[in-house]
């Protein structure tokens, strides 16, 4: 019955689409090209709903639509289709998708996810809804490092979704934050929503890869206040776990030396290794295990010398710059000091003006050319000597300071860093401590490859193309360094790589050639005078643009989106005076509830596949409706404050 009525609910919109694209061409004047084209724009989408593949109904529908626009001319539209084939496979941009996907995959079979999820699950156990917290920020993490939405959902679906319905979580709060994280996916970097937007709308990928670092950062943070604050509010939804399951088992070594959960680390070691209570225990253990404990310690006086270092350095100054520039370029008769004066009474012209022999007649007893004549013999000693050596002389009595102090605002961070490392060291037990090492050995490899992947790109050090084959070969590194790299794991991932790829590739053809056909038919044209002849604002633009693509992302996938509506709205941009960059970054955030609302809501059909049998659609869909909402709040915080996407690419690449 459940499904009949979603049935009924597509059915129904397409009956809509239909009868609006019927009204449309009954109500005008005179049907043209640019009609049939909004014609083919309705067809398509109806056809993607009835179930049919996009790339391929894109592909026909072009074909067909633009046989038409050539008054049925067969050559010109299979060279067409040719050309549009052949402009999607010259782009260099396409190449980094392939790589960002494998090493996605690859990732996800390193059997990293499980660990990171238990031991983030662990450290945040005292915060309300502390497993919908970890579940969301395993999903943020884990995004960084695949960004492929369904296996982000479906892991998540088998690892935490369990754990949480054991643990007594509300099902809807549990299917909401599952399906809501694994969508992160799609924004933060490195996604393929970014790749196939920047591909489309002709925007650098670099520049929306930083531009979507602190929205996504933003949305993962909206959604896990939500949490906090339910769990909060009805401790039933989300019950804390209990004083025993906080409790990690201690290694046998540190048993020996009389460790219990509670009891403080650092002291117990220190006094091991200078005492004789450590006989049963290797002094290497104990170096080690100690190592670990002071590995923050060692990072923090690292990362503070360097920023006292970069905040103190004083640039150095040039100053022989200008004056070697005017010895080359005045020769014997010219000086730095004296230059104006020379423009301004040269002793040539002097000398042209009273050549001798002519003294006479004008009168003048004492040529003005002989009155140079001692002024010439100081040429030999350019007046700019003197104050180079007179501005040198201080400088080498007196070197210009290489150092500078340090700004407060320095000294404040160092203090509150100092306060926090004293604080985790005064509360460092053994059960922390284990805690501790769950994460760095499940989350320090994975902040690697991530750091040198969007780090690379960010700073300018390489491409998104080099900086993907560099994130391969680490995923291929990490499943090799965790024994997860098999035969069958290069294989699968391989393969699902191939599949991925060839479906974005396919979709960009028959982009290209649907929109080349609804170019050809007049359809842009058509919608660029109809939304000019509303006299929108900017504001209005951004609006009437962000409601259309809120209501195509209930039957469309972003996939669709994308590569249908963004070439008609792209030329829109410029009458608006609107930012490619800032409307892709809102377009991304917009297009998160492409799954998350029904009756496409591929989310949704990601966890109902891998979720209990007593877990139905609608609760999942229940569970959603909430972040959605939050989805929406996201898209209007960054309107009202564009520096939350703009300000990181106009620092970076000025």
């Amino acid at each position: 019955m459940k499904i009949r009525k979603e049935l009924w609910f597509g059915f129904s919109l397409m009956a809509l689409i239909g009868a609006g694209a019927l009204t449309m061409l009954l109500s005008a004047d005179k049907i043209t090209n640019g009609h049939i084209g909004l014609l083919m724009l309705s067809l398509v989408v109806v056809a993607i709903m009835l179930g049919f593949p996009t790339a391929f109904t894109l592909m026909g529908m072009g074909m067909v639509f633009t046989w038409i626009a050539y008054e049925e001319n067969t050559q010109k539209t299979l060279d067409l289709m040719v050309q549009s084939a052949y402009k999607v496979m010259g782009n260099d941009v396409l190449i980094s998708i392939p790589l960002f996907v494998f090493m996605g995959y690859l990732v996800e079979r390193a059997n990293l996810i499980e660990k990171l999820f238990h031991s983030l699950h662990l450290s945040l156990a005292r915060l309300p809804g502390a497993l919908a917290v970890a579940t969301l920020v395993t999903c943020a993490i884990f995004a960084t490092a695949t960004g492929i939405v369904g296996a982000v959902v479906t892991l998540m679906g088998l690892l935490a979704l369990p754990a949480m319905l054991k643990a007594g979580y509300d099902v809807r709060m549990s299917a909401g934050a599952i399906t809501a994280g694994g969508c992160l996916g799609i924004l933060i970097p490195p996604s393929v929503l970014l790749i196939v937007y920047g591909a489309t709308a002709g925007v650098s990928v670099v520049k929306l890869y930083a531009g979507a670092f602190f929205p996504g950062l933003m949305l993962a943070g909206l959604y896990i206040l939500y949490v906090v604050i339910l769990a909060k509010l009805k401790p039933a939804m989300a019950p804390p776990l209990s004083a025993a399951d906080r409790l990690v088992p201690i290694p046998a070594p540190l048993e020996k030396l009389g460790a219990t959960p509670h009891k403080p680390m650092l002291p117990l070691v220190v006094n091991a290794l200078k005492g004789p209570q450590n006989q049963d225990v290797p002094t290497g253990y104990l170096v080690r295990q100690l190592a670990i404990a002071l590995a923050p310690a060692i990072v923090f006086a690292f990362v503070a010398i360097t920023s006292y270092q970069s905040v103190t350095q004083v640039a150095p100054v040039e100053v022989q710059a200008d004056s070697g520039l005017v010895e080359m370029g005045s020769g014997d008769a010219a000086s730095t000091e004296g230059e104006e004066e020379g423009l301004g009474e040269p002793p040539a012209e002097d000398g042209l003006q009273a050549p001798p022999g002519s003294g006479a007649d004008n009168g003048v007893s004492e040529p003005p050319g002989a009155a140079p004549a001692e002024p010439a013999a100081a040429v030999a000693e350019p007046p700019a000597a003197a104050p180079a050596n007179a501005a040198a002389a201080p400088a080498g009595d007196a070197p210009a300071p290489t150092t500078k102090p340090a700004p407060t605002s320095f000294w404040v961070w160092l203090g509150v860093g100092g306060v926090l490392l004293a604080a985790y060291y005064a509360l460092l037990s053994f059960n922390r401590f284990a805690i501790f090492k769950m994460l760095l050995s499940s989350l320090f490899p994975l902040l690697v490859l991530i750091l040198a992947v969007l780090g690379s790109i960010v700073f300018g050090l390489a491409t998104p193309t080099e900086a993907a084959a560099m994130g391969a070969l680490g995923g291929f590194l990490l499943a090799a360094a965790y024994r997860q790299l098999t035969f069958n794991v290069v294989k699968e991932s391989v393969f699902l790589t191939a599949k991925t790829s060839a479906m974005v590739c396919w979709l960009f053809v028959g982009s290209a050639i649907f929109s080349a056909a609804f170019a050809l038919l007049g359809g842009q044209e058509l919608v660029e005078n109809w939304v000019l002849s509303m006299n929108l604002t900017q504001t209005e633009f951004l609006i009437l643009s962000q409601v259309i693509i809120f209501i195509l992302g209930w039957p469309l996938e972003w996939t669709e989106i994308i590569v249908i509506f963004m070439p008609i709205f792209i030329p829109l941009l410029d009458n608006f005076g609107v930012d490619p960059l800032f409307f892709g970054l809102l377009v991304a955030l917009n297009l998160q509830t492409a799954f998350l609302s029904p009756p496409v809501a591929m989310s949704a059909f990601y966890l109902k596949g891998v979720a209990p049998k007593h877990v139905t659609l609608n609760q999942i869909f229940a569970g959603m409706l909430p972040f959605m909402g939050i989805q929406v709040l996201a898209i209007i915080l960054l309107y009202q404050f564009p520096a939350i996407g703009m300000w990181l690419p106009e620092v970076l690449y000025k």
